[in-house]
């Protein structure tokens, strides 16, 4: 996704209140088949890291159909992606 547009999406809630998000990055499983999105809304936690979130995804024309993380191999699976670019982005 390279185009600024792209990088952010909104999602509203039930209540009425939206929310912006970044797209960090996007990447396909071949062991899962499927998609998944990593994304921040830019707040931080009480130490002073960025949130991030992390979803499978389906992509229907401009709409983004987000879903939940469904297994552990999945957390796992992201969370190497992320060690790994943190490694690369601190060299």
């Amino acid at each position: 996704m390279t185009n600024e547009k792209e990088r952010y999406f909104t999602v509203t809630d039930n209540k009425g209140v939206s929310v912006e998000y970044e797209i960090l990055f996007t990447f396909d499983s071949d062991e899962t088949k499927k998609s998944y999105i990593v994304f921040t809304d830019n707040n931080e936690d009480e130490d002073g890291s960025v949130i991030t979130y992390a979803a499978t995804y389906e992509k229907d024309g401009e709409k983004l159909n987000l879903s939940d993380i469904e297994t552990e191999k999945e957390w796992d699976l992201i969370e190497t992606l992320l060690a790994q670019i943190e490694e690369k982005s601190s060299n």
